[in-house]
């Protein structure tokens, strides 16, 4: 009975997986994760996730960086994608190149680096149209010619 119970307990705890890597923790290397990983340490290299990415106030995180979400508040330098938004918040810094189909900015934010929201093909414009569409002037001068 109370293996049923624990079995229970896991499963719900499974269906989200939360990663905290705390102040004072500095990290070199690769790291991948599935859920929401929160980072309050130090950490250079690279950082993976599907899920959500929050970089607290206190850290910095140098490399690459690919998520579904990330929200910072701390300081990022580096190449950042993510495949839903990116949230910079109120004394957040990222600078770097990013690319991701939303994006918002606090203020009190700062934002340094290129940013494609993936708008990779211009809207062509409609084909040149006369500067005055309603010059009668051509007609006027056809009356004119037909009058004597």
């Amino acid at each position: 009975m109370w293996a049923l119970g624990e079995k229970q307990a896991q499963d719900a705890g499974d269906s989200e997986n939360f990663t905290f890597l705390a102040k004072g923790v500095d990290f070199k290397g690769i790291v991948s994760f599935d859920g929401t990983i929160r980072i309050d340490g130090r950490v250079e290299g690279e950082v993976h996730t599907t899920g959500t990415l929050i970089v607290g106030e206190q850290a910095t995180v140098k490399g690459i960086i690919s998520a579904g979400t990330l929200m910072t508040s701390g300081k990022i330098n580096g190449t950042v994608t993510a495949t839903a938004k990116i949230q910079i918040q109120k004394h957040g810094v990222l600078i770097g190149d990013i690319r991701t189909p939303g994006i918002s900015i606090e203020d009190g934010a700062h934002f340094h680096g290129m940013c494609d929201m993936g708008a990779h093909k211009w809207v062509e414009e409609q084909p040149a149209s006369p500067k005055y569409p309603h010059d009668l002037t051509g007609h006027r001068s056809k009356m004119r010619a037909s009058d004597l």
